[in-house]
């Protein structure tokens, strides 16, 4: 089991990750934007994961069902955003087709 100061070190790390995730928001950093949050989230969700639900500590089995859970919203995700991404492929029912100049 983690001692306190590895809680106290986490959190801490977590507030600043918070704050960076604020900071960039004000940022422009074009298409990277995003994938900065994405990657500050991520890291934050891992840390969470890993010491403050004691995935760490615990045994394979455990280890085995966080990254199951993981995988299952990648899928999750994936199946969305191919959802999102052809939105646009067919024309929508009763729409004013657009003007051929």
């Amino acid at each position: 089991m983690p001692s306190t100061s590895t809680y106290y070190k986490i959190f801490a790390l977590l507030m600043i990750l918070a704050f960076a995730t604020t900071a960039i928001a004000f940022i422009d950093l074009g298409i990277f934007n995003p994938i900065v949050a994405m990657a500050i989230a991520v890291t934050k969700a891992t840390l969470v994961v890993l010491f403050f639900m004691h995935v760490r500590y615990q045994g394979r089995l455990t280890f085995v069902f966080a990254i199951a859970g993981f995988c299952w919203l990648v899928i999750l995700l994936l199946l969305i955003s191919t959802d999102y991404l052809t939105r646009g492929w067919l024309p929508i029912p009763g729409a004013i087709p657009p003007m051929g100049f």
